[in-house]
C-alpha cells in the first residue's frame, strides 16, 4: 500500500466543507491500496469544481474545455495505454456540454474512468440549475423552479450498454474508496457518479438528505447487476430511495482492442510512417 501523502497536490480552492473533499481523500485512498503511482495515472477534466480535482493530486494531469474531457482521455488511452486515464468532470460538465462525448465514449468502450462529481448544480458559475437539478428547485436563473425532471444519466448509460455503470456517496466514504477502486480497474467504461453535496449552491440536496435516502443496492435481495432491465429499473429509482453501488456491469469489446490504427500496437510505440516536418509541411 501506498501512502496517500504521495498524492498530495496543491492547497484546495473549495468551499469548506464541500464533498469534493471526501471525493479526494477516497480516491487517494483508492490509488494507494491499488500501488498505482503518480506517473502512472492521468487525470482529465474540463470546466467547473469537479475539474479542479487533479489540481489537488500529484499526478498527470490535463485540463481540457468544458465538456471535453472524455475524447481527450480516449486519444490519451488510444497513445498510450499504459497509463490509467481517469476523467474527473461534473453533472453539468459531463451531462449537459458534454452529454454527445459521453455517448460516444459509451458506444466506443474506452478503457478508462469516467467520475461524475454530482451536486446537482452549475457550482462554479454560481448556482444555476444543472441536467440533475430536481424538478421545482429554485435557482439563481430559475427563481420559479425547475420546469422538467431531472436527466436519469445512470438509465440512459445502462439502455446504451454501458460495461460498468455505479453510483457513490460523500456521506459513505469508505464504499465510495471501494468503487473507485472497482472501477479503474474495470476493463472498458467506467462510469461511476457520485452524488456530492454543495454546500454554497444546493440547500436542498444537503449531506442529511443524502444520508436519509442512499442505500447499498448489494443489501436488495434482489440483486443482480449482470441484469440489464433490473440495472435500469434501478438507475430510475431515484427520490425518497437512491440506491449507491454497483448497479449494471458486463463484459464487451473494448475500442482498443478494435481499432485500425491500433493493430500494429499502441500508438506511443509506432514509429511514425512520415517525418513530422513533411506531415505538418501539409498543413501550410
Amino acid at each position: 500500500m501506498l501512502p496517500i501523502e504521495l498524492y498530495a497536490g496543491i492547497e484546495s480552492a473549495w468551499c469548506p466543507g464541500c464533498g469534493n473533499f471526501v471525493l479526494l481523500k477516497a480516491f487517494k485512498q483508492a490509488l494507494g491500496e491499488l500501488e498505482i503511482r503518480p506517473q502512472g495515472i492521468l487525470v482529465v477534466s474540463g470546466i467547473g469544481q469537479s475539474a479542479k480535482f487533479p489540481h489537488y493530486l500529484q499526478c498527470n494531469t490535463f485540463n481540457g474545455i468544458h465538456g471535453r474531457a472524455l475524447p481527450v482521455g480516449t486519444g490519451a488511452r488510444l497513445a498510450n495505454p499504459d497509463l490509467k486515464v481517469v476523467c474527473a468532470t461534473g453533472d453539468g460538465d459531463c451531462y449537459g456540454e458534454g452529454g454527445n462525448h459521453l455517448l460516444a465514449a459509451i458506444r466506443r468502450n474506452v478503457d478508462m474512468t469516467v467520475v461524475v462529481h454530482n451536486n446537482q448544480v452549475y457550482a462554479l458559475t454560481k448556482g444555476q440549475a444543472s441536467p440533475t437539478t430536481g424538478q421545482g428547485v429554485k435557482t439563481t436563473l430559475q427563481p420559479q423552479g425547475v420546469p422538467y425532471p431531472p436527466l436519469a444519466a445512470l438509465a440512459l448509460a445502462v439502455s446504451l450498454g454501458c460495461s460498468w455503470v455505479a453510483r457513490g456517496s460523500a456521506t459513505a466514504p469508505e464504499h465510495l474508496k471501494e468503487l473507485y477502486k472497482q472501477a479503474i480497474t474495470h476493463r472498458g467504461l467506467a462510469l461511476l457518479e457520485v452524488l456530492q453535496p454543495c454546500v454554497t449552491f444546493n440547500r436542498v440536496n444537503t449531506y442529511q438528505w443524502y444520508k436519509e435516502r442512499a442505500y447499498r443496492v448489494t443489501e436488495t435481495p434482489d440483486y443482480d447487476p449482470e441484469n440489464e432491465l433490473w440495472a435500469y429499473r434501478k438507475a430510475k429509482e431515484w427520490g425518497e430511495r437512491i440506491p449507491i453501488g454497483v448497479i449494471y456491469r458486463h463484459s464487451r469489446p473494448i475500442l482498443e482492442e478494435t481499432h485500425p490504427a491500433l493493430a500494429a500496437g499502441p500508438l506511443v510505440r509506432q514509429q511514425p510512417k512520415r517525418p513530422l516536418n513533411q506531415l505538418l509541411a501539409d498543413f501550410f
